[in-house]
């Protein structure tokens, strides 16, 4: 679900994010912040009590356009194998845009793990629903089967996290288009799901 958020409180947030990726957390101040968003320091305030609180609604924006992307995968009328495969490919695509418009991992804005980690404990629970959404719909219709579908797509969901850094830094390239790579995703990660016949 979207939360709305006003017009001046998004160009803060959008400027925020423009500064931590180019100047670093630490290197940029809620007055650089003001400054660039050509908002006084009390509109500023008046939104985030903190550089931390700004930087928190930075990091919830960019998940919030991950849940977007999620969101239109799990809307898809697709057998739960092939939902559960695009779920995979569009979510690791999107991650690696996120990180690809803030800079690189060695930025300020990424090297923090535990802010970001910390910001993205909701995404990961939106995430494993979706997850379990997709399960639970493929054992109902037949198509998979697994003792508990709750904790299968917390494993999934650590699985295709794990999946991130190798895929953001470009060690593995994933395509979706890619028949190969549909194939490898499937065997290492989604194999034993599938109904034993």
């Amino acid at each position: 679900m979207v939360v709305p958020v006003s017009k001046t409180k998004r160009k803060l947030i959008e400027v925020a994010r423009q500064l931590f990726a180019r100047n670093g957390l630490e290197n940029t101040t809620m007055n650089d912040i003001a400054e660039a968003s050509e908002r006084g320091r009390r509109t500023l305030y008046t939104y985030f009590r903190s550089k931390t609180d700004i930087y928190k609604a930075v990091i919830e924006s960019e998940l919030q356009t991950l849940y977007l992307r999620l969101e239109s995968v799990i809307e898809r009328q697709l057998p739960a194998d092939e939902k559960l495969m695009l779920f995979a490919f569009t979510r690791l695509g999107a991650i690696k845009e996120v990180v690809r418009r803030n800079g690189t991992l060695k930025a300020d804005f990424f090297r923090d793990i535990w802010k970001v980690e910390n910001v993205r404990k909701e995404f990961d629970q939106k995430e494993i629903h979706y997850l379990q959404s997709i399960l639970q719909d493929g054992c109902d219709s037949g198509l998979l089967e697994m003792a508990n579908v709750r904790q299968t797509a917390g494993i999934l969901h650590y699985a295709l996290k794990g999946l991130e850094v190798p895929a953001i830094r470009g060690v593995m390239t994933l395509d979706y288009q890619r028949k190969e790579d549909r194939d490898v995703i499937s065997t290492l990660i989604f194999r034993g799901l599938y109904k034993k016949q």
